[in-house]
């Protein structure tokens, strides 16, 4: 490549223009915002501070997280608790559900925190939601932004079987940063995963990757073509933003002008949707990508 990943970075001094968002606005949002608080509705679009929050409640997508807020892995850049997390609970389908119905939701994404405590890695749950979903809101299309589930394929099986219009799941870093950044993952597991996703019947496959951990472009490159040999269709690509003083450090922040390269580089090779950018989330513009 001509142009190398040093001369678009920026050291991490202090976060940059491009990074900063306006705080979310419009009738759509005010609206969903007052049932979240009147009904006490858990999505990941509040308790992340998605910077994209507005934008994709405007468009009526929402992204909720199922089988509680403690995961099992601990990795080295997610916000999210670790420890043991709390029994199932088995009326969370319909309260989800409920939840999708209220909000008037047209299209959502569906995540959960890593439940290898579990002998069928919360798939039973996962499964029973997008049921309960399908019942209670039949309009409602769904993404299911799923963990590995340690690459068990009759657990992935479930999700197959319940046929969501996306079937997702992030690499999050490339293959040397891989045992540092996720630390109970494995970089050709997540492929493996996706692979077996695609080939099985899956609608559509996805996959996210995040920047500023200290990755090379030549390797950005090599993970978008080993997601395109498993036949992903579409990839995300975002920077990466330390939760706490605890998690990784950003290692540089990307200019916007090597995002648009990624997503030039992504759609040359054959992918049917790239979200390339700095506010990029997993979620983002995410009812398009089932087209």
């Amino acid at each position: 490549m001509s142009t190398s990943v040093a001369e678009n970075v920026q050291p991490p001094k202090g976060k940059p223009k491009w990074l900063r968002v306006k705080l979310p606005t419009g009738k759509k949002y005010t609206q969903l915002r007052g049932l979240v608080d009147k009904y006490n509705l858990h999505t990941i679009c509040t308790s992340g501070s998605c910077p994209n929050m507005g934008e994709c409640w405007g468009e009526g997508t929402a992204t909720f997280m199922i089988l509680g807020n403690v995961c099992t892995r601990s990795c080295g850049f997610c916000g999210v608790k670790t420890g043991r997390p709390e029994s199932v609970d088995w009326a969370e389908p319909e309260k989800v559900a409920r939840s999708i119905k209220i909000m008037n939701i047209k299209h959502a994404v569906l995540t959960s925190v890593d439940r290898d405590d579990l002998k069928d890695m919360g798939s039973i749950i996962w499964a029973e939601t997008v049921k309960a979903v399908r019942r209670m809101n039949p309009e409602t299309t769904l993404e299911t932004l799923i963990p590995d589930f340690q690459g068990i394929e009759s657990h992935l099986d479930r999700i197959l079987e319940v046929a969501p219009e996306v079937i997702s799941h992030n690499m999050e870093t490339v293959k040397r940063l891989t045992r540092e950044v996720r630390i109970q993952a494995k970089y050709e597991r997540s492929l493996e995963v996706l692979n077996y996703l695609k080939k099985n019947g899956a609608n559509r496959t996805k996959s996210g990757i995040m920047l500023g951990l200290g990755e090379e472009e030549h390797e950005v490159i090599t993970t978008m073509e080993d997601l395109r040999r498993a036949d992903v269709d579409v990839v995300t690509i975002g920077q990466y933003l330390q939760p706490s003083k605890k998690h990784l450090p950003v290692k540089q922040f990307i200019l916007p002008e090597q995002f648009k390269k990624y997503e030039e580089i992504g759609l040359e090779m054959g992918f049917r949707h790239v979200e390339s950018g700095a506010l990029v989330r997993s979620s983002y513009k995410a009812h398009k990508h089932i087209h």
